[in-house]
This record gives C-alpha cells, sequence and structure tokens, in this order.
C-alpha cells in the first residue's frame, strides 16, 4: 500500500484517535483482517464476523507489528475508531487509488470472473507491475483489500465486482472507479434474490455505467454472444469493444475445438492480427472468458502474437476451479467445487464429456459428483431437475448427487430422464460420497466434483486426492 502517517489514516477515515502514542509508526501495509497476517507497519481491521469478532484479536495484531488498529470501541491497544469498519476500509480504497496514476480494470458476470480475472492479471503483467485480488475478493471487504496492496509502482489494478443486490457494483466502482469494465455475462446465479435475469442484467450494468466517456478513455468490454450484455453498450457513453464468437465482434474465436484432453483451442481475432491459442484451462467455456481478457489486452497495446503467447502459458491460479489431478491409478478427479450455478454446471458437464471420451476409449467412466446450486428461489426446482436430465442427455456414466432436497432433485432429473438405476445415487453427504466412489472408482475414470460454495463438496475431491490425513480433510 502507499505509506500514510497515523494522522492522515484519521483525516482519510474520519475517524478519532486512541491510545496511540505521541510519536507513532507511519502504516505501511498490508492491511489485513486476520490478525494472524500481521506485521511489522501493517494495519489491522477490526471486523465482526459471523463466530469470531476482529476486535478480540488487536492485541495480537498489534504484538505481531501492526502499526495501529481500525476499530469501532477502544481494543487497549492504539487504534483509529470509526463507526463502521468496512466503510472505513471502501474510503481508504478511494484514497489510495485516486492519484495511484495505475489503469483500473474491473469485471462482473454471473459465472467466470475469477477464472478470468485470473487470465487478465497474467496478460497485464507480461507489461507493467500488476496487483489482483487472490480467489474471489469481490465484495465491499474484499475490493478495497485489493486495491490497497497497489503501490506507487502499481500500472494495472485488476477487479472483480459481484452483487447480491441493485447498487452493489455502484457502490464498488464509487470506491475504485475504473477506466475499462468488463462484463461477461448475465445468468440464473442469485436470481433467487434478484428475481429475473433482467434484474441480474441491471444490476451488472451498473459497471459500464460508471465508466468514463470515449472521449476520456473510458471502455466496455461486452460480450458480443449474449444480448442481455450487447446490449449495455446503450447504458454507457464509453466505447465500446465487443467479445465473442459472433462475426462483428471486435476480438473473436474461430475454429474452437478441445483436445483429447479437454482444453479449448482456438484461432485469436484481434484487430491487430491473429494467432492461434490453446488454454491450459479445461472446457469450452473458457474460451470466453480467454477473448474478455484478450479485449482487455488489446486494449492497452498488446499485440494478437503476445497475447496468444500468454493466454497459451497461462495457469489456473485459484483453487477449485476445474482443478485437474491425475491420480497414481489413472484416475482423474476435477475439482470445480468453488461454487455453481444452472450455467456453470451446464458447462463443467460438458467439460466432463469432453475429457472423458478418451477415457472411455480405455474403458473409463465419466463420473459427476453434484450438490445443490444456491440462490435459485423458486426456480430451483425446475433448475436441477435440469441439470440432472443434462447429466443423461449428456451421456455421463454416473452421477452421485450429494446433499439435501436440491440434491435429491439432481437425481430425480436423470432417473426421470433416463429410467436410471443404479447409474444415479443420492446420498446424505460427502462423506457418504467418498465411501462410495472409494469402493467404485477404477482406473480410467474421470470424476467431476461440483457444486455451491456452502455445500463444502470440495471435501469429497481433497479425500480423493490424497489431500486428507486419516479420512479428514487436512487443514488448510
Amino acid at each position: 500500500m502507499i505509506p500514510l502517517s497515523v494522522a492522515e489514516l484519521i483525516t482519510v477515515v474520519r475517524g478519532e484517535p486512541h491510545d496511540i502514542p505521541e510519536s507513532p509508526p507511519r502504516v505501511t501495509g498490508p492491511v489485513v483482517i486476520d490478525s494472524r497476517l500481521a506485521e511489522p507497519g501493517s494495519l489491522f481491521a477490526a471486523l465482526p464476523g459471523e463466530r469470531v469478532d476482529g476486535h478480540d484479536f488487536a492485541v495480537a495484531a498489534v504484538a505481531a507489528g501492526a502499526a495501529v488498529v481500525l476499530a469501532t470501541r477502544p481494543v487497549g491497544v492504539p487504534a483509529v475508531l470509526v463507526d463502521d469498519v468496512t466503510a472505513a476500509l471502501g474510503a481508504l480504497a478511494r484514497h489510495t487509488v485516486k492519484d495511484l496514476g495505475a489503469t483500473l480494470v474491473a469485471l462482473t458476470g454471473s459465472a467466470g470472473k475469477t477464472s478470468t480475472k485470473d487470465l487478465i492479471a497474467q496478460l497485464l503483467e507480461r507489461t507493467a507491475p500488476t496487483i489482483w485480488p487472490p480467489g474471489s475478493l469481490n465484495n465491499e471487504i474484499g475490493l478495497p483489500l485489493t486495491a490497497l496492496r497497489a503501490g506507487e509502482a502499481t500500472r494495472f489494478l485488476v477487479l472483480e465486482m459481484g452483487a447480491r443486490g441493485i447498487g452493489h457494483i455502484r457502490y464498488l466502482t464509487s470506491l475504485t472507479p475504473p477506466r475499462i469494465g468488463v462484463v461477461l455475462n448475465v445468468g440464473s446465479a442469485h436470481i433467487g434474490e434478484f428475481g429475473s435475469r433482467e434484474a441480474i442484467a441491471q444490476a451488472k450494468g451498473e459497471l459500464v455505467e460508471a465508466l468514463p466517456s470515449a472521449a476520456d478513455g473510458g471502455v466496455a468490454v461486452l460480450n458480443a454472444d449474449d444480448p442481455l450484455v450487447r446490449a449495455m453498450a446503450s447504458r454507457t457513453t464509453a466505447r465500446t469493444l465487443l467479445f465473442g464468437e459472433a462475426d462483428d465482434a471486435h476480438v473473436r474465436a474461430a475454429h474452437v475445438r478441445l483436445t483429447p484432453e479437454g482444453r479449448p483451442t482456438f484461432e485469436l481475432h484481434t484487430p491487430t492480427g491473429c494467432a492461434d491459442v490453446t488454454l491450459r484451462l479445461y472446457g469450452e467455456h473458457h474460451v470466453s472468458n480467454a477473448l474478455a481478457a484478450a479485449a482487455v489486452a488489446h486494449e492497452v497495446g498488446m499485440s494478437a502474437a503476445d497475447i496468444a503467447e500468454t493466454l497459451t502459458e497461462a495457469a489456473p491460479l485459484s483453487k477449485w476451479r476445474m482443478e485437474v489431478t491425475e491420480r497414481a491409478d489413472g484416475v482423474t478427479v476435477v475439482n470445480d467445487a468453488y461454487n455453481a450455478n444452472p450455467e456453470s454446471m451446464r458447462a463443467a458437464l460438458r467439460a466432463l464429456v469432453a475429457m472423458g471420451d478418451a477415457a472411455k476409449a480405455r474403458g473409463g467412466r465419466t463420473w459427476a459428483v453434484l450438490g445443490a446450486m444456491a440462490e435459485l428461489g423458486e426456480d430451483a426446482l425446475a433448475e436441477h431437475d435440469a441439470v440432472g436430465r443434462l447429466v443423461v442427455r449428456l451421456n455421463v456414466s454416473r452421477l452421485v448427487s450429494v446433499g439435501g432436497q436440491e440434491a435429491a432433485w439432481l437425481d430425480m432429473g436423470a432417473k426421470n430422464e433416463g429410467s436410471w438405476g443404479e447409474e444415479s445415487v443420492h446420498v446424505s453427504d460427502a462423506q457418504a460420497a467418498v465411501e462410495l466412489l472409494r469402493r467404485e472408482l477404477r482406473p480410467g475414470d474421470v470424476v467431476l466434483v461440483k457444486a455451491s460454495r456452502a455445500v463444502g463438496l470440495e471435501e469429497v475431491a481433497i479425500r480423493l486426492t490424497g489431500d486428507g490425513v486419516d479420512g479428514e480433510v487436512a487443514a488448510r
């Protein structure tokens, strides 16, 4: 972060000093919300959590070197007191980026945000110092924490923006106003909270509304293949850059196909040239993500050849997103258990089928180990039933649905579609799924594990890949 004196910090967050020594140390960063990550010069933000209160760890943070604590009440160590720690983090982020001199790139979408963010970051880092969030830090806490990692040398700041309601992205853009805004897609994620895809589009489109005009350098990078995203061009005065497989996309893919391992390969076309790309990621759905990243890279001046080379080399950076592990016994486990919605579930199943084609030729089978998709509201029954039916239509060998009512609907859909018997099994929890798979997996099988984050289905993949200890998930 850009160093601050405690006096400057107090001014930025409009706080009150408490137990501040006469000559306090400067805040040089990082800003942390976990006292175990505190180090000399850091700022510890004492956030209340579901199970613990950060204020209870303020003494430990200062003992580890934190210069000061951001808190809502006295904590017995040097602190700056504010009414709302989260809002104070936002004010700090706004102050940091105001005079940063970096290009801010923000992206949103119903699916693929984190994978695309990782691709954008790897492209931009090739040209200049770049900061981006690890994992999915995309809310009113995670976004400021990312912005506060930026320093004077930072030239690109990549920010992921999520939304659970109208106005959420508008607030995030007020903290970190982007010059380049990327909208990937509008799907069904959180439709139970929004009520309709049109409402989701309204929320996602707040990103392009926040962009500067074309005359001031604003660029809206929009998915030409998604009508609700394409229509957002009318909501911004920024220049529009389209990506996709549509003929009129400025950055597009041609001759898309999958390798025998399930990796996408395609011909990348940009306004400055074309080049071949073969991704290290799995599944055809990553082509759209790669095109969005390529559009950003093109906008900042990268050649088609450099974009293609970097995309081909780019690694998956965030865990539990189509994370592929090949076991010594020939079983392949695909851990895509970080989150799930109907669109990402369908994409993952198609990737499983592509990866399983070669395995089936050798006698292997494809397994879909699936759990609930959360926050679908009144669409939950229909969407889970549809996914269960899709498993059959794609000719996946076996379905193991894990958990409660939603998982039972997956099983019901599969059995109603294909009159399945033992091909589809509904089990109560992750432990039961692991026991079943350990009994029945054989060399050559490919196993996809996917569900919404709240289900915790990554436990199945972790145990199957041998990262557990005595049947329990290893500390991580």
